[in-house]
């Protein structure tokens, strides 16, 4: 039996269905306070109900002493998605602060908003939805922008409307209506388009010509955009602008750093259609100009030696270019421990195999004798 002292029965209080005691030390004070909220911790996330919304808080019942509440920065983040709740409704919050000086538990919103946001925008990118952002800043590939639900999203270059092309700055701090066009919450990338909702009857007629083009197709177009990844150009078929993109991949047979330095908006380049997939028109540069494999084998015997210049080092090997857009590999095992070779550096090499299909040559290196072990 316990030698505390009991306390009378009227000294008990009842709250919430537990029977507590009324502390008379020190400790039994403590203990009924850990007791009131019920273990929560700083960081911890938590279920809780809504009892009040107010215009400028939210109140969320989550079993302790008192309500928690969002108010503040964190009610204004979450603006948004508290504007599609009500009292009654259940929602997963963050505990902030265990009390404030007015003795108030600190909640936050932002992952239950976040989830939220996300999902919306995934139903808008399947419907078709409209939605409205506001221009943050200007990057290299478009435009940043905030959206709905507090979640930044970007605005390619390429999705920007024809009113737009070429002022983007004027984008900034205005409101635009828009369509999502990507939704990845793993890679946290919102992508909308502007040019869907402002060149829509453009895009209609478009897509009608589109369908007019074949793949072989030659054109002389118009560069509208040099971008890091391909050129942005526009032709004319039958009355309607098109526009298509050559990527920095169909641009050269050889290995191409910087678009910039090669080509600048307005100037006219010639093209071949190449995809029309998705009512979007992939062209072609390289492809009309001659293939440096055509004939390699002929040009190159095998064990034929020649010069030629490291262009890149990797954890494999040397990759080294033996004539302008045709690049071998020399395999690390075939470079002796104690020759360095650096990028930039002109090397003998000999052919070893040549694989047209995949479009892989292998060398080896001319030393004063093969490596022990070739074959």
């Amino acid at each position: 039996m316990s030698n505390k002292t009991k306390l009378p029965k009227e000294e008990k209080i009842e709250k919430k269905g537990t029977i507590l005691k009324e502390p008379t030390t020190m400790e039994e004070l403590l203990l009924l306070e850990q007791e009131k909220v019920r273990g929560l911790k700083k960081g911890e996330v938590v279920d809780g109900v809504i009892s009040e919304i107010t215009p400028k808080s939210i109140f969320i019942d989550i079993g302790a002493k008192t309500d928690g509440v969002v108010l503040g920065k964190e009610f204004e983040r979450s603006k948004d998605f508290i504007q599609n709740l009500k009292v009654g409704d259940k929602v997963r919050v963050y505990v902030g602060s265990l009390e404030n000086e007015k003795g108030q538990i600190l909640l936050s919103l932002r992952q239950a908003a976040s989830d939220f946001a996300w999902n919306k925008f995934e139903e808008m990118l399947k419907s078709g939805e409209e939605t409205e952002v506001k221009g943050r800043e200007v990057n290299r590939g478009g435009l940043i922008v905030d959206s709905a639900f507090s979640l930044q999203g970007f605005i390619p270059g390429s999705q920007i409307g024809s009113l737009w092309q070429g002022k983007l700055g004027e984008l900034v701090g205005r409101k635009l209506t828009v369509k999502v066009i990507e939704v990845n919450r793993e890679q946290n990338r919102l992508v909308f388009s502007e040019k869907l909702v402002s060149d829509a009857e453009k895009i209609k007629k478009a897509a009608q010509a589109i369908k007019k083009l074949k793949i072989g197709d030659i054109f002389e177009v118009e560069i509208t955009q040099v971008a890091p990844f391909g050129l942005f150009v526009k032709v004319r078929v039958e009355d309607e602008e098109i526009e298509g993109l050559v990527h920095i991949s169909e641009v050269s047979w050889q290995k191409v750093e910087d678009l910039n330095k090669l080509y600048k908006a307005g100037e006219k380049v010639k093209v071949k259609v190449i995809s029309t997939e998705d009512n979007r028109v992939q062209f072609s540069i390289k492809q009309l100009l001659p293939d440096p494999w055509e004939g390699l084998e002929s040009r190159y015997p095998i064990d034929s030696k020649l010069e030629g210049k490291v262009t890149r080092l990797t954890s494999f090997g040397a990759l080294v270019e033996i004539e302008p857009g045709i690049e071998g590999l020399v395999h690390i095992s075939k470079i002796p421990p104690e020759l360095t070779i650096n990028e930039g550096d002109k090397i003998d090499i000999y052919i070893e195999s040549i694989d047209r299909e995949n479009r892989r040559i292998s060398l080896g290196l001319v030393l004063s004798q093969k490596p022990i072990g070739y074959k």
